[in-house]
């Protein structure tokens, strides 16, 4: 088994019981979004697959603890990669693009493979898959809270009253503020496309709810 094969088996374990969105599915939708985009874009293959398969192995230690994914990621893809005998230059590539790729933290990726895994990563909160991620992650957090009490203060939205209001506000504040954030002209087409879908999708929600609401009223 080669190292790319290990790594991928290595995080499915890790995340196996991962509660909300940061699956392994979620890995490698943005692993595969990274080779489309590099396509066009360049960027060096080995570093972008281990980056993409290990950009979120912190989230379980964050969903305990508390902190920044990111930062965990970048520390246990070192060690990972460094017990794996993966060269040192190699390992300190890879660990800064985990440490950029956070949408929530706004940082300035520095290389070709750290602008290609942030765009990946922010595509994948897109279109069908980004809105059933969106309340599949709400439901999760807010269950997070209730058993565990841990609150992620980058996402305050997911504990509203009204769970509308919330995913309403999320919308806002992520995916309609990702294109002027996206770092690769590939992904700034993905990116239109999907935002389609999710324009659409939010204007009929509001239209079946306020359409229901008023429906009660009335009567």
């Amino acid at each position: 088994m080669d190292l790319i094969e290990r790594t991928r088996g290595f995080v499915a374990e890790v995340l196996a019981d991962e509660p909300s969105t940061h699956d392994i599915s979620h890995i490698e939708r943005v692993e595969a979004l990274c080779l489309e985009i590099r396509e066009k874009e360049g960027g060096d293959l080995k570093v972008l697959r281990l980056a993409a398969l290990l950009h979120d192995i912190g989230i379980v230690r964050e969903h305990r603890e508390g902190g920044n994914h990111a930062e965990y990621g970048a520390e246990t893809a070192r060690e990972f990669l460094s017990a794996e005998g993966v060269e040192s230059e190699l390992i300190e590539h890879v660990a800064s693009c985990i440490l950029t790729h956070r949408f929530s933290r706004g940082m300035k990726a520095e290389t070709t493979e750290a602008c290609i895994l942030q765009d990946a990563d922010r595509l994948d909160a897109l279109g069908a898959v980004g809105i059933f991620r969106s309340l599949v992650s709400m439901g999760a957090l807010r269950a997070l809270k209730n058993s565990i009490g841990t609150v992620k203060e980058t996402s305050m939205n997911a504990y509203t009253d009204n769970p509308f209001d919330g995913f309403y506000d999320y919308m806002e504040k992520k995916p309609f503020r990702i294109m002027d954030r996206l770092n690769t002209e590939t992904a700034k087409v993905i990116a239109e496309q999907r935002l389609r879908i999710m324009h659409l999708y939010l204007e009929e929600l509001k239209r079946e709810a306020n359409q229901e609401k008023q429906k009660w009223l009335i009567s």
